[in-house]
């Protein structure tokens, strides 16, 4: 499980960084080395679409960030976001408990649309309707300055990923995700699946939260290029077969 330690060591750092002030601020605007502006670009968006106007600190850092995760994909959603660690968690609690049913029947798309629908409310109430109300910020605030709202938060994502249904909050509901999963399409990082070297064991699309993006496995050699990949790595992680590993393209190779 090489990758599921990189990846626990890469989130724990990130809180270690802002723990230490070597981050200021939080996820969705912060200072790097008090001088490097980072925002998270969904969030500027939302503050673009409120106030009509462009602070250029904050498109400085949005598009620094924007940047970043347009080569690499969606990686902030597996290997930065804290309510990964919850979702995880979660995932891992409802197969020890074999948990097989889900009371919620929820669409992939619903997290675009709610995408949407937070960006016309940010113009229509004049104010960043999703950080009004997120969960990763909430999370994320929780762990480093403490208090008890955001342990409620965490149950109430527990309760919805083990017995609504499987990845629900990741992968249905949050439009964050969503946006990073936009951004992601075209990355330069990619999954790529070589058929002749697997054994079709299917481990690889059982553990994966986003299994439509493996939809090649047993099929044909294929990269894996739907933006909802977190290059996670779960599916490398179980594959015995050394059929998935990660590839990093070259601008000119054909998709």
């Amino acid at each position: 499980m090489k990758y599921l330690f990189l990846r626990r060591l890469c989130q724990f750092l990130i809180i270690g960084l802002f723990l230490g002030g070597i981050f200021v601020g939080n996820l969705s605007s912060s200072v790097l080395f008090s001088t490097i502006p980072l925002s998270d670009p969904f969030a500027a968006l939302q503050i673009a679409l409120a106030s009509l106007s462009i602070d250029i600190t904050l498109l400085t850092g949005a598009l620094l960030v924007l940047g970043f995760y347009a080569m690499l994909g969606r990686v902030f959603c597996a290997w930065v976001c804290p309510v990964n660690l919850i979702t995880d968690f979660t995932a891992w609690l409802r197969a020890k408990l074999g948990v097989q049913s889900r009371f919620l029947n929820l669409n992939k798309n619903l997290r675009f649309a709610l995408l949407a629908l937070f960006l016309l409310l940010s113009f229509l109430l004049a104010m960043p309707a999703f950080e009004a109300v997120s969960f990763v910020g909430i999370i994320q605030r929780g762990i480093l300055f403490g208090g008890v709202s955001w342990l409620f938060v965490a149950f109430v994502i527990l309760c919805i990923d083990i017995w609504g249904a499987p990845h629900a909050t990741c992968s249905h509901i949050c439009p964050l995700g969503a946006f990073y999963a936009l951004v992601g399409k075209w990355a330069l990082l990619k999954v790529r699946y070589n058929r002749d070297k697997c054994t079709k064991c299917m481990r690889c699309v059982q553990i994966c939260p986003e299994k439509q993006v493996l939809w090649m496995v047993g099929k044909q050699s294929e990269q894996v290029g739907a933006g909802e990949c977190l290059r996670c790595a779960r599916c490398i992680d179980v594959c015995n077969d050394d059929a998935l590993n990660f590839n990093l393209l070259t601008l000119g190779e054909k998709k």
